[in-house]
């Protein structure tokens, strides 16, 4: 045990001649120790995916929420006021290649759109007809600008390899490029959107960091760093100092030692370094930064869990502001962008619209609307149909 390290202290033999003693020339100094600089993650989407997506809790289940909840609104394809029951583009949204179902393409292109900022879908065509759609990573693709500035190809690097993919149109006639790129708004760049949680960026590292402290913590007993200040006569030797080192990693830190009691003899004292987790508030920063990142997103906090958020009045009313302000928006986004890129190839006229009256989440509005405009006595049947959605 220590008792026999320490023992050994004070019995050393003395020394012939003057004793050699290790001092720094500062020591008589006052040393006032400050915060350090705040160390942040990359903003690049290499580093927003792993320290977002990947580490976080709340930031994957914010985007996995809004990205499953886009991928089951259905889409509706309209030519003018007519809708189409069956179409070729259809049939390519429902199943783009082999290896994708329309719902993984519109999860995965929102989910870039969350993470990125950015989402990229490759159209393949064959004796020039649209045969198959592919979503590409965002960060294996570099937009090529033209001498006007817009841009006039993709370059796609995978594995030291880039292949330029010039945005010439697949189909003979009509103006069909073979890349869409959806962007979020970015009011710093041209051609690249800005990914929401990079909004969230600090929040993230917080709140990992928050994660990492509280799990340090644990590991070291649940007691917080200190030293051990040696206060007896002389100094330790190097020897001594190691015995003294690995007894400590080896018996009192880690879980499995917890609550272990620490006996300190030789002049030993124990003083403790950090601020207790009451000092840091630590729950509620880690909840603060949690919150930050889910509204970032965009998915209110209420549904992720998080406490101290009464936004909301109860989760219903969470929901459909979750699918009102964030849902949809970008399911509208997405499928006006599919039908711009997609739809001269079949024509003029063609519009992806979602099917809202297939959204669960939103029958409660449904069934009041039907009831103001069933009670309306001053419209006639087809003013009715009108109002609600539906064609003569």
């Amino acid at each position: 045990m220590l008792s026999s390290l320490f023992g050994t202290w004070r019995h050393r033999p003395a020394r012939s001649g003057p004793q050699e003693v290790k001092a720094s020339r500062t020591a008589a100094l006052v040393a006032l120790l400050g915060a350090g600089r705040a160390r942040w993650s990359g903003r690049d989407y290499a580093s927003l995916a792993r320290e977002g997506f990947a580490r976080n809790a709340i930031a994957y289940r914010a985007v996995r929420l809004i990205g499953e909840a886009a991928a089951s609104v259905p889409l509706v394809l309209m030519e003018g006021a007519r809708e189409l029951d069956e179409h070729p583009l259809l049939d390519l949204l429902a199943r783009p290649n082999p290896r994708l179902t329309g719902t993984s393409l519109m999860e995965a292109v929102v989910s870039y759109l969350l993470v990125s900022g950015n989402a990229y879908v490759e159209g393949v065509a064959v004796d020039g007809r649209l045969r198959e759609l592919h979503v590409l990573r965002p960060d294996r693709m570099r937009v090529v600008p033209g001498p006007d500035g817009w841009p006039e190809a993709f370059d796609y690097t995978l594995g030291g390899r880039t292949q330029r993919i010039a945005q010439a149109s697949m189909v003979e006639g009509v103006d069909v490029p073979p890349i869409l790129h959806l962007t979020a708004f970015n009011p710093l760049d041209d051609h690249y959107g800005f990914a929401p949680l990079e909004a969230a960026a600090q929040a993230l590292d917080l709140h990992n960091s928050a994660t990492a402290w509280n799990k340090a913590l644990i590991d070291n007993a649940a007691r917080p760093s200190g030293a051990l200040v040696y206060g007896g006569a002389g100094v330790l030797s190097d020897e001594q100092f190691e015995r003294l080192k690995d007894e400590l990693e080896s018996s009192f830190q880690g879980a499995t030692n917890a609550g272990r009691p620490l006996l300190l003899e030789g002049g030993l004292d124990w003083r403790p370094l950090s601020m207790s987790p009451r000092d840091m508030d630590f729950e509620a920063a880690r909840n603060g930064a949690a919150r930050e990142i889910a509204l970032a997103v965009g998915v209110p906090p209420l549904l992720l869990g998080i406490p101290g958020d009464n936004t909301y009045s109860n989760y219903a009313e969470a929901n459909r502001a979750l699918w009102r302000q964030s849902v949809l928006p970008l399911v509208k986004r997405v499928a006006e962008g599919l039908s711009c890129w997609l739809g001269p190839a079949w024509g003029e006229g063609l519009r992806l619209v979602p099917d809202l009256d297939q959204v669960e989440a939103l029958s409660s509005e449904r069934s009041d609307l039907w009831a103001r405009v069933g009670a309306a006595d001053f419209l006639s049947d087809e003013e009715k149909r009108e109002a609600v959605g539906y064609g003569a």
